[in-house]
């Protein structure tokens, strides 16, 4: 070192400057020349090194080195050369037996920059990783990226007690030692971390949530499609475009609707009543029934339900006379049996589920005929529109059946009313 130096002293000296001002330059002159040599040496490495790599990467399919060159992940590395080559060579600038606290402020900051480029690089490194597993579909619907950011917090926070060690002069160990007896003060602190942390664990092993799901929680207003789960926040875009955040131990403690198995499946569901008024029930006649007989869908079940009807009854040796007696159709039967054939005769009706037609408990609003069956078709707009489809000739084919649907009397019923009263 020494060596170096009185050489370019004495250089200096020969130009004519005075010894003072000589001591004084020499030390200035090797620090730019430090400089300008890790400068070149990065400016080499980039063009050789980067070079090579992205002429690699156009030669190879793989996703991960085109990303690699696109992020600048290569550059973000080099950045730490400089850095060390100032570190091992700024004691040739300033002795350590003439300037030790300047050295040792020098050396400390080279340290601390060599840090934060680590921890920029290893950052770049992991947002690489979460995106090219997300672009895989095994991967894709996986809660990885609150993964990602605890190692992010947890890398981050190892980098600044290295940071701080460097900054008092003290061993890192020690730090690390001080902060487990603070414990208690930092789960304190980070208490949504560590929950977000497990919580994304336990949805992510029981595979209760996705990226792209469509969730419900009325708690938290949510309605619509989850757009991305972090280690913080769940973020749902609602069906009114406006966006929810929930926090992800909130799903795991509380309850929420899932409804990825009616995406996954073969049929969405219908599950819709109508109220027949009890007053307009009755036992079908022989004209109800002729009439019904050319109703395509139900000539069959007319027929073979009549003479099932009048086996039984002269088995049982009933009088016929009396409509109590005995077995009859009614005009809600046939209407119950025409709905259950019409919906199988619809080809937006899957099949292979449930179909059926039944009674609810009667009310005061009348006898509620349910509908049950699951829609072929499960987007939201169309599959409304299998069901608006459905009770429209529900409604407009009631009247067939000497049936009326209940509803409460209007002002307009009761003007009607009074009219007619007069």
């Amino acid at each position: 070192m020494h060596t170096i130096q009185e050489w370019i002293n004495d250089r200096l000296m020969d130009l004519g400057l005075i010894s003072d001002v000589a001591n004084k330059l020499d030390n200035s002159i090797i620090l730019l020349i430090i400089i300008l040599v890790t400068v070149a040496f990065d400016y080499i490495c980039r063009y050789i090194v980067l070079g090579m790599f992205k002429r690699l990467a156009k030669r190879t399919k793989n996703q991960w080195d085109d990303l690699i060159v696109e992020r600048k992940i290569i550059n973000k590395m080099m950045h730490i050369i400089p850095a060390i080559l100032v570190y091992i060579l700024v004691p040739f600038a300033f002795p350590p037996e003439e300037f030790p606290k300047l050295l040792l402020f020098l050396q400390k900051i080279c340290l601390i920059y060599i840090i934060a480029v680590s921890l920029r690089f290893i950052n770049a490194s992991l947002n690489i990783i979460h995106e090219i597993y997300n672009r895989k579909e095994s991967f894709k619907d996986k809660p990885l990226k609150g993964f990602i950011q605890i190692i992010q917090v947890t890398v981050f926070f190892i980098g600044i007690i290295f940071i701080i060690s460097i900054l008092i002069n003290k061993s890192p160990v020690s730090l690390f030692a001080g902060l487990g007896a603070s414990a208690a003060i930092l789960m304190l602190v980070f208490k949504d971390t560590i929950l977000g942390f497990v919580a994304g664990i336990q949805l992510s092993a029981n595979d209760m949530l996705r990226a792209g799901d469509w969730i419900t929680m009325d708690k938290y207003g949510a309605n619509g499609t989850v757009m991305e789960v972090t280690l913080n926040a769940v973020k749902v875009k609602n069906f009114d475009n406006t966006i929810t955040t929930i926090p992800p131990y909130a799903l795991v403690s509380d309850a929420f609707q899932n409804w990825r198995g009616m995406s996954e499946s073969s049929g969405r569901r219908v599950k819709r009543s109508i109220n027949i008024d009890m007053n307009s029930v009755c036992f079908c006649t022989a004209e109800m029934l002729d009439k019904f007989r050319k109703i395509s869908l139900i000539t069959d079940y007319i027929d073979g339900k009549e003479d099932e009807l009048h086996k039984y009854n002269e088995e049982h040796h009933i009088d016929n006379s009396v409509w109590v007696n005995g077995r009859r159709q009614t005009n809600l039967g046939v209407f119950r049996a025409y709905l259950l054939r019409y919906l199988q005769s619809l080809p937006e009706v899957n099949k292979e589920l449930t179909c059926m037609v039944r009674h609810l408990q009667p009310t005061e609003t009348g006898i509620p005929i349910e509908l049950y069956f699951f829609s072929s078709i499960k987007d939201w707009v169309p599959y409304e529109g299998v069901q608006a489809d459905v009770f429209d000739h529900i409604l407009a084919i009631i009247p067939e059946f000497g049936l009326s649907v209940f509803q409460n009397i209007s002002g307009a019923d009761l003007r009607s009313l009074k009219g007619s009263s007069f």
